[in-house]
């Protein structure tokens, strides 16, 4: 087999259980590829995003579900180190990219309040604005579950709000387009684990307005992301369940318990109705 196919087999059978399966459950359960979908897969060059690549490829070879795919690689101002292992790593995932430019970087680099926010803001909008040239009614990213349960802890601990990264979201600024995370269900450590068995080197942090990545999510050591994923991997050690724990939290919420909430349209506050309802008490 060539070395593509090798990778491939790995995802299909010594990675069956942690990664495929959790995958194709992620798209069945939240119903993220549908017939007839044209889907951009963003790919930044790291883990994620590459394994995100080969799995939509897999499931359109093995799926019942006819759709179409691109690889869509949005360079924002990469060096030239990391553009070459993208387009190399692509080359040897058999990843067939399109690739498109930005100054992104250029942009933000004078930026002083929150350029991360920004650049992010940004590159998600170049990213549908590409997508939709090419025809496409869905951008995948490769967002997997340990950032799902890292932003509900950010929200809690730093937001003072109680909310997730959803599997999927209708984008307000580019009508009839939809962001999809297929491997909303998959855990980072698995993922670390397939590019190691593989012998596969991603770019991580990719900015150059730091060297030390400080200010971004995927990298570095100084980002409020960086002290959530210290603070798991702290809890773990006690609770081998605080993941799913966490995960399951925000689907499993006891309106009647909430002090209040809202809906981005009205607000509700449990004092609204509390002599109404009556009988819930202790």
């Amino acid at each position: 087999m060539e070395r593509y196919q090798e990778i491939e087999r790995s995802i299909i059978k010594k990675y069956r259980k942690p990664i495929w399966k959790r995958f194709i459950k992620g798209v069945n359960e939240y119903k993220l590829i549908q017939e007839g979908d044209k889907i951009a897969v963003c790919i930044s060059g790291g883990k994620d995003s590459m394994l995100l690549a080969k799995l939509i490829q897999e499931v359109q070879r093995h799926g019942v579900v006819n759709f179409d795919a691109e690889y869509l690689v949005m360079d924002p101002g990469y060096n030239q180190i990391n553009r070459q292992v993208v387009e190399n790593n692509a080359k040897l995932l058999n990843i067939p990219i399109t690739i498109f430019e930005t100054n992104i970087y250029d942009s933000v680099a004078e930026v002083d309040s929150s350029p991360c926010y920004l650049c992010a803001r940004m590159r998600r909008g170049y990213l549908y604005k590409e997508a939709q040239k090419l025809g496409c009614n869905k951008i995948a990213l490769g967002h997997h579950f340990d950032d799902v349960i890292e932003t509900i802890l950010l929200g809690m601990l730093y937001g003072g709000q109680v909310q997730t990264m959803m599997p999927k979201l209708h984008s307000t600024n580019h009508p009839g387009m939809e962001l999809i995370r297929p491997m909303y269900l998959v855990r980072e450590a698995d993922i670390i684990a397939w590019s190691r068995y593989n012998d596969l080197q991603f770019i991580q942090c990719a900015c150059r307005l730091t060297e030390n990545c400080s200010l971004c999510d995927n990298g570095g050591g100084g980002s409020k992301r960086q002290e959530i994923k210290a603070l798991l991997k702290r809890l773990r050690k006690d609770s081998p369940y605080i993941d799913t724990n966490i995960y399951n939290s925000v689907q499993n919420v006891n309106l009647n318990t909430i002090i209040g909430y809202h809906d981005d349209k009205k607000k509700y506050h449990f004092l609204d109705d509390y002599d109404t309802k009556g009988g819930q008490g202790c």
